[in-house]
């Protein structure tokens, strides 16, 4: 078994224990349901969840090292570090685009990390998700691209994003495993500033219009965590942590909203 060696970090294959990359999340990665499969890679870490077979997060940290790299292909792959019984295959998405109306959605966007050598794991299906076109390429990649137009005037940012499972919204056509399809998306971002943490949270829903304002879906990053079930920041204080989790638009202007 070949072992690969990042740093001062050697393991057998990706699966790392728990902090060997702890940088892909502020202030620790989201808690909540412990089941399922958490898999940590230089560029992102993710919850694998075995009976939806999508990720229930994925957090990941933009610099400026990381994009502005060469465009970059779409080489859909299972996770080789996860039973086929628990991820989708490139094959359950025959028809999807053309039946559902639906993209290969990264929750780790590639283009956030074209500039980085380890790029092509974003491909991995286990952090892809049916998301519908419309939103895929309208909103929630203009909000993408708002993150990294900030990093570049110097910020390092740190986001977590994931489904939310509200209501039915469609089945994969072709699949030939049961998949829960989700019906919307979180993303929550965040910067550790001189004085504190500042965050913004954004709900959108599979039946956003392409040229709807992402500044429109802006929540707190409580009103998150009620919706996902999950904890954000976990080994942020308490007091610190309440103020930031309750307070809209830490990071609003900085977003471009």
């Amino acid at each position: 078994m070949k072992l690969r060696t990042f740093g001062l970090v050697t393991a057998i294959g990706l699966t790392f224990s728990a902090g060997a990359y702890a940088e892909n999340c502020l202030d620790g990665c989201p808690t909540g349901d412990n089941n399922g499969q958490t898999i940590t890679r230089p560029i992102y870490t993710l919850k694998n969840n075995a009976k939806t077979k999508f990720a229930d997060w994925v957090a990941y940290h933009v610099t400026q090292s990381t994009i502005s790299g060469p465009s970059r292909h779409r080489d859909w792959k299972t996770d080789p570090d996860l039973n086929s019984a628990n991820t989708l295959s490139p094959s359950d998405y025959k028809d999807a685009h053309a039946v559902i109306h639906t993209d290969r959605g990264h929750q780790a966007p590639i283009a956030s990390f074209s500039n980085s050598p380890d790029w092509e794991m974003t491909n991995y299906l286990s952090n892809i998700t049916p998301q519908a076109s419309d939103l895929n390429e309208g909103p929630w990649a203009r909000l993408e691209g708002a993150v990294r137009d900030y990093v570049k005037q110097g910020h390092d940012v740190y986001v977590v994003t994931g489904p939310l499972y509200e209501s039915y919204f469609a089945t994969l056509p072709d699949s030939s495993k049961t998949a829960t399809i989700p019906s919307g998306y979180f993303k929550v971002i965040a910067e550790k500033q001189a004085d504190g943490v500042h965050a913004s949270a954004f709900i959108m829903y599979q039946d956003a219009g392409r040229s709807d304002n992402y500044c429109a879906s802006e929540v707190t990053v409580s009103q998150v965590e009620t919706k996902s079930g999950l904890d954000f920041m976990p080994q942020l204080s308490s007091s610190a942590s309440y103020e930031m989790k309750h307070s809209l638009g830490g990071l609003t202007k900085q977003l471009g909203c």
